[in-house]
């Protein structure tokens, strides 16, 4: 308990002390006179006093620094009342008395000799109060601002009755009749606003009009043209000023220029809001800056306003790349967004501003994304341009291209020629219109009827036809299911989808085999219903003329298959090389690795580190990926197609435990002509047959 009441009263001690110290330093700023009270905010004196100056307070020496200056300037602005009252000997007030409290907004002066009283004391005030009562002006023309202030309910004057002497007369200030005293009127030489081009000089002139005579100026601060004034004075009632600009700055557009007419009643004002025009400046153009989108910032100055014009491969505005900008006087800035960009963006960005003056470019090289390594051009450089090829060498080259054109037209019509005379026959010796059907591709793939048109269920006979080997007659049907949906010659076939190569974002390599490599990526516009979506995406690795042709057949065989349990899939990337085909994205991988990831000896075969599983397939897991898998193989039997490498590697798992058949063998040749096989009866002699008994 002692303790506590020790620190008590030591706490006690040191509040006591810092408040003295600050009222010691309040006092030694500011000083109130003797017959009034003072506060923060108002200065009240209501005591007879015989002072002939308004009682300003004292400052004295508070031996600081250079900052005191701001601190007492603070103090004053925090004024907002001051009465004064039945002060004998103040007959006026002057400029001085007033321009400290610059936060004034109530004046009591009542009960003091005041004679006259000027408006301008108070022009740079918001009055919301002036009291006058008591007070008997000398009529004229100096107190007539009363009067005018009076009439129009200014300041709380209308509330208050007051007066004025007219020699011995006492009357009252409303009824007071003083001639030639008025507000000055004012007129300029142009209306509300002037335009001008940079670099020109214009003149202004403004006339003030009234009496008493007005003095008459501009108001240029702030001006940064080169400015002279000329004053000429028209009696009795007229003063002009003209004002004249050299070459004029752009920095003074949209520039308010006033002129001020004032005299002992009042002030008028007129202004002129010049116009300056000039031609564009590329202020700043930044390189591509990574926030909500990725944005190329620019700052445009110029006016008439610029229109503004990006050039880079042709780039039009759409919902992924746009420009965005605010206005500010003369000023336009604001962005060139992209949404996602990729490789393909990447190269120089060329900003154009135009107006009615003149045209500025700049340029700024934007690097937005690294390009896969497969890309045939990475860096976006520009295409050297044709004015650099030589005149010969242009001959040259038009020469070369016309004598391969020549050998290749001689090529192709050598091969038409050999192709009509010996393609037609059949390398086992086959008669009959089977013979029709020989070409490159079988005539069970459905790339073979949907592309190249060689024989279609439209060309063939009802009837059968037969394949003659020796005497033995095979018959060969058409497989109806191989043209779906009955083929009807008069319907489009089915087409295999192309996706543009700028829709695909690669993000990460997900594996390679023989086919090439397995990128992880993002598609966007695939389906309507999404913006973007994962896809796996296969490489062509090595694009000769059979992987292409095998990539084609793949290609069209996985667009007419469409089951729950075949990978989907969304269609081909052929604008270059390498060749990419588009599938959905598998999340777990192949079932091979699944399988070896839930065994109950994953820890050894997962490369001996550590993994994050769910755990032991159970039984009726397994069942359910064999059932899934089942599912598959019953719908390519009922299409008649043979996977002919079904395997877990090529089958993969996705969320859910959603198995698919995928991998259908782009390097075998999967199709077949028809389920019948042709096979040769083979005779042997009596001979061999005894002679093998004789030899076991």
């Amino acid at each position: 308990m002692d303790v506590w009441s020790y620190w008590s009263r030591i706490c006690c001690r040191r509040v006591l002390f810092l408040f003295c110290v600050f009222q010691e330093y309040l006092s030694s700023m500011l000083d109130c006179p003797p017959t009034c009270s003072c506060s923060l905010t108002e200065i009240y004196c209501n005591k007879s006093d015989t002072g002939k100056f308004f009682p300003v307070v004292a400052l004295q020496d508070t031996g600081s620094s250079g900052n005191s200056s701001v601190d007492i300037a603070e103090l004053f602005n925090n004024i907002s009342s001051i009465h004064i009252e039945n002060w004998t000997g103040l007959q006026t007030l002057r400029d001085v008395d007033m321009e400290l409290y610059t936060g004034l907004q109530r004046l009591n002066l009542s009960k003091n000799p005041l004679t006259t009283l000027s408006w301008q004391l108070f022009q740079n005030l918001q009055l919301s109060e002036l009291r006058l009562d008591g007070v008997v002006f000398d009529c004229g023309c100096d107190v007539r601002w009363i009067q005018l202030w009076q009439q129009r309910g200014e300041a709380g004057l209308h509330t208050q009755m007051l007066f004025c002497r007219n020699g011995a007369f006492k009357i009252r200030l409303q009824n007071m009749y003083i001639t030639l005293c008025d507000v000055p009127e004012i007129s300029v030489s142009h209306n509300s606003s002037l335009m001008m081009i940079e670099g020109d000089n214009v003149t202004v002139s403004c006339n003030g009009s009234g009496a008493p005579l007005p003095e008459v100026d501009w108001t240029v601060a702030g001006l940064h043209s080169i400015n002279t004034h000329l004053s000429n004075v028209y009696w009795p009632n007229i003063h002009s000023i003209n004002l004249t600009l050299v070459n004029v700055s752009r920095d003074d557009n949209g520039f308010l220029l006033t002129c001020i007419a004032e005299n002992l009643v009042g002030m008028t004002n007129a202004s002129i809001q010049l116009t300056v025009q000039f031609p564009p400046v590329i202020l700043k153009l930044s390189e591509p800056e990574r926030r909500h989108d990725t944005c190329i910032e620019f700052t445009v100055r110029g006016y008439p306003y610029p229109t503004l014009r990006w050039y880079h491969k042709q780039i039009l505005q759409s919902e992924y790349i746009r420009t965005e900008m605010d206005f500010y006087r003369d000023y336009l800035e604001g962005c060139l967004t992209f949404i996602n960009p990729t490789h393909y963006d990447n190269g120089n960005y060329t900003l154009q501003a135009s107006n009615s003056l003149g045209t500025i470019t700049k340029t700024v090289y934007g690097h937005f994304l690294t390009a896969p390594p497969f890309d045939p051009d990475p860096d976006g450089s520009p295409v050297p341009s044709d004015n650099n090829i030589k005149p010969e060498e242009e001959t040259f080259g038009v020469s070369i291209a016309v004598g391969l054109a020549g050998f290749t037209s001689v090529l192709l019509i050598v091969l038409f020629i050999l192709i009509n005379k010996y393609g037609r026959r059949n390398k086992f010796g086959l008669k009959g219109p089977v013979a029709a059907i020989s070409g490159e591709e079988d005539s069970a793939s459905p790339l073979h009827h949907v592309n190249h048109g060689i024989i279609t269920p439209c060309t063939l006979n009802g009837e059968a036809d037969e394949v003659v080997i020796g005497m033995t007659h095979i018959p060969v049907i058409e497989k109806p299911q191989y043209f779906r949906h009955g083929h009807d010659c008069n319907t489009p076939t089915t087409y295999v989808q192309h996706i543009k190569r700028r829709d695909i974002l690669l993000k990460r390599e997900l594996g390679e085999g023989a086919f090439g490599k397995v990128f992880l990526a993002e598609c966007y516009n695939l389906i309507p219903t999404k913006d973007t979506m994962l896809v796996a995406v296969k490489s062509l690795k090595d694009p000769n003329l059979s992987a292409r042709k095998d990539f084609q057949r793949e290609a069209e065989l996985l667009t007419n298959l469409q089951h729950d349990h075949i990978v989907k899939f969304y269609g081909v990337c052929v604008d270059g090389d390498p060749l990419i085909m588009v599938f959905e994205y598998m999340k777990h991988g192949d079932l091979n690795k699944f399988l070896r990831v839930h065994g109950p000896d994953a820890m050894i075969l997962v490369d001996g580190h550590p993994v994050q599983t769910d755990g032991e397939l159970g039984l009726s897991q397994m069942l359910h990926i064999a059932t899934q898998i089942s599912a598959g193989i019953v719908y390519l039997t009922s299409q008649h197609f043979v996977h002919r490498d079904l395997a877990t590697r090529n089958c993969l798992v996705g969320n859910g435990l959603l198995v698919k058949i995928g991998d259908f063998g782009m390097s075998r040749d999967i199709y077949s002509t028809d389920y019948y096989r042709v096979r040769t009866h083979v005779w042997k002699d009596y001979s061999i047959w005894t002679e093998r008994f004789v030899n076991l």
